[in-house]
């Protein structure tokens, strides 16, 4: 039924000697050269969303943790804490108002903790921006020494 003689119906591609089927050292550098340029792209996105995403947390822990927590302290001991008692009078009672800090609920917030960039926040009564209340803010990426412009507190600034 089968011959002997008969071709194969596929025939293979005659080999040619010397000639191996690889990736030339070109087109490996041109792929990772792609690669390489993909993940700048990627990193340098994802570092404007984490930075973006930390001015946010800061934003929300001065405008919304920390408010709950003062408007506590004021409704529990009469006032808002001076700027000498300061941030510290949400976690230990003030000289002199021991007792009523405890009867009050004291803590009112268990730790403070640093912003995002390892600085600690600052507290000011009565307030400079907020003349009837208290500023509290964080100076933001810069430091100490960026312009208030760009400090992160629980006022607007004038670029939002």
């Amino acid at each position: 039924m089968f011959s002997r003689t008969a071709r194969p119906r596929f025939p293979s591609r005659p080999f040619r000697a010397g000639m191996a089927s690889a990736f030339s050292i070109i087109e490996i550098m041109i792929v990772v050269a792609i690669i390489g340029l993909l993940a700048g792209i990627l990193i340098s996105n994802f570092s404007g969303r984490f930075s973006s995403s930390q001015n946010e947390v800061t934003s929300t822990f001065v405008n919304q943790t920390l408010k709950t927590n003062l408007m506590t302290y004021r409704i529990k001991m009469g006032n808002y804490p001076s700027n000498d008692e300061g941030l510290k009078a949400l976690m230990k009672a003030p000289n002199g108002k021991e007792e009523k800090w405890k009867r009050g609920g004291g803590p009112f917030i268990d730790s403070l903790p640093e912003d995002p960039w390892g600085a600690p926040y600052h507290y000011r009564f009565p307030g400079t921006h907020n003349k009837d209340s208290y500023d509290v803010w964080s100076t933001g990426p810069n430091g100490p020494s960026s312009p208030e412009a760009d400090w992160i507190g629980n006022w607007k600034n004038e670029k939002e």
